[in-house]
């Protein structure tokens, strides 16, 4: 099943400045995504708990 998701115009030209070249912002979610389930949260430069 296909959603359609909207996002502000702020949002997307930030997820623009973060695509390779020809990558879809599906492509880059996912990756989001799969970083975030292998790590358990994205990291920081300079985080730390």
């Amino acid at each position: 099943m296909t959603y359609t998701l909207e996002i502000s115009d702020d949002l997307r030209e930030r997820l623009e400045s973060h695509l390779e070249e020809d990558e879809t912002y599906e492509e880059f979610i996912t990756e989001l995504v799969a970083m975030y389930e292998t790590e358990g949260a994205f990291l920081q430069e300079g985080y730390s708990e």
